[in-house]
């Protein structure tokens, strides 16, 4: 199971508005590099394959594709804009440590 905030799918659809990708996912994936072995990367998709993962969370849909499951089993995508920063998160509980920066991970 992957979760994804009410917060982060609302975000998802201010952002989808903009675009003009019909039958749009927000694909998430793990890709190797980055200070600590792997990162995240996000992108608006129109194509899911039959070995994704997909969730459907308040109407809009998250896919991830058979190699970075495994990495995001269990984890939460929030959306968070505040004092401390703005932007996406992914809560992983796979991840074992992380670089300075925040934005790779080791598992």
């Amino acid at each position: 199971m992957f979760e994804v905030t009410t917060k982060a799918a609302g975000e998802i659809k201010r952002l989808l508005e903009g675009e003009d990708i019909p039958n749009a996912v927000l694909r998430v994936r793990v890709v190797p590099g980055g200070c600590s072995g792997f990162s995240y990367e996000m992108g608006f998709d129109d194509i899911t394959e039959d070995t994704d993962q997909v969730f459907e969370v308040d109407g809009i849909k998250v896919a991830i594709d058979e190699f970075s499951y495994p990495y995001l089993q269990g984890g939460r995508l929030d959306y968070a804009d505040g004092l401390n920063g703005t932007g996406f998160k992914i809560d992983n509980p796979n991840a074992k440590g992380s670089c300075g920066c925040g934005s790779s991970f080791t598992v």
